[in-house]
C-alpha cells in the first residue's frame, strides 16, 4: 500500500497545487476542507476528500484515526482572497486561532492516528528587526505590537506545537508572500515574493528529506536567506510545475 498523506486545506492555494505533486509521487492523498461543496472538487483531483472543521477536535480525532495517514500537511488559514483590505483586521485574528487552536487540535488528531510526521505553513516576514537577511535562528518579533503582533504570536504558537509535541517529527516552512494561480496576486509582491508551485515544491521535498527543521522558503533577496533549504531539502525558488525530479 502506498504511503498515506492528509493535505489540512487541500481546497486552498498551496493546497490544490501540492496535490498532483504527491499524486505524482506516489503518495494516496487524503485533503481536508471543512465545505462540504468542495469535497467534488477534491475528487476530481485524485483526492479522498474529509470535510472537518478543525476546530471540531473530536471529530477531527476520529477522522484521522480512521485515516491513519503516515504523515499530515498542514496547510490550513483563513484569509480573504487578495488579502482584501476591507476584511483583513477580522481575518487576523481568525487566522490566528487556526494558527493555535487549530494547529493544537490538529497535531492531538495526528498523535492519535499514530502518524509519524508533519509538515506546516509559517510566514518568513515574522523576524524580529535586525540584521538581513534573516535565517531560521533569528528571533519571531512576538513583542509585536497590533495586528502584526497577533500574527507573529499565531505562527509562534504553530510553531511550537508542531515542533515540539512528540512523537511525530515536525517540520515548519516559512513562506514568503504568496503569488500566483489561486492567491489573488498575479504578480511577486512583499519583501520576500514566492510563487504558489514553489511553496508546494517545498512541501513535497519536506516531506521526502526534512528530519524536522525549521526553514525558510522564499525567493532570494536581501530580506530573507533560503540557503538551508537549498542544502538540505534540493528546494529551488525557480520550482514550477513539470520540474523534473
Amino acid at each position: 500500500m502506498t504511503q498515506r498523506v492528509l493535505v489540512a486545506g487541500a481546497s486552498g492555494a498551496i493546497g490544490t497545487a501540492l496535490i498532483p505533486l504527491l499524486i505524482m509521487a506516489g503518495y494516496t492523498v487524503f485533503g481536508s476542507t471543512r465545505r462540504a461543496d468542495r469535497a467534488k472538487k477534491l475528487e476530481d483531483a485524485g483526492v479522498t476528500p474529509v470535510v472537518v472543521d478543525v476546530f471540531d477536535a473530536v471529530a477531527l480525532r476520529d477522522a484521522l484515526v480512521r485515516i491513519a495517514p503516515h504523515s499530515v500537511i498542514h496547510q490550513l488559514t483563513d484569509l480573504p482572497f487578495g488579502l482584501d483590505p476591507a476584511r483583513m483586521a477580522q481575518a487576523v485574528a481568525a487566522n490566528a486561532r487556526i494558527r493555535d487552536e487549530g494547529t493544537r487540535n490538529l497535531v492531538a488528531a495526528a498523535v492519535s492516528a499514530g502518524s509519524h510526521r508533519m509538515i506546516a505553513q509559517s510566514i518568513a516576514w515574522a523576524y524580529r528587526p535586525g540584521v538581513t537577511p534573516y535565517d531560521e535562528s533569528c528571533a519571531l518579533d512576538i513583542d509585536a505590537p497590533g495586528p502584526r503582533g497577533t500574527s507573529v504570536r499565531g505562527v509562534a504558537a504553530l510553531e511550537h506545537h508542531v515542533l515540539d509535541t512528540a512523537p511525530l517529527t515536525g517540520t515548519v516552512l516559512r513562506y514568503g508572500q504568496i503569488y500566483g494561480p489561486g492567491t489573488g496576486a498575479d504578480t511577486p509582491t512583499g519583501a520576500s515574493p514566492l510563487h504558489v508551485e514553489a511553496a508546494a515544491y517545498a512541501a513535497l521535498l519536506a516531506l521526502q528529506w526534512s528530519k524536522g527543521e525549521t526553514y525558510n522558503i522564499a525567493c532570494d533577496d536581501a530580506e530573507v536567506s533560503s540557503a538551508k533549504a537549498k542544502r538540505e531539502l534540493g528546494w529551488s525558488p525557480d520550482m514550477r510545475s513539470g520540474t523534473p525530479r
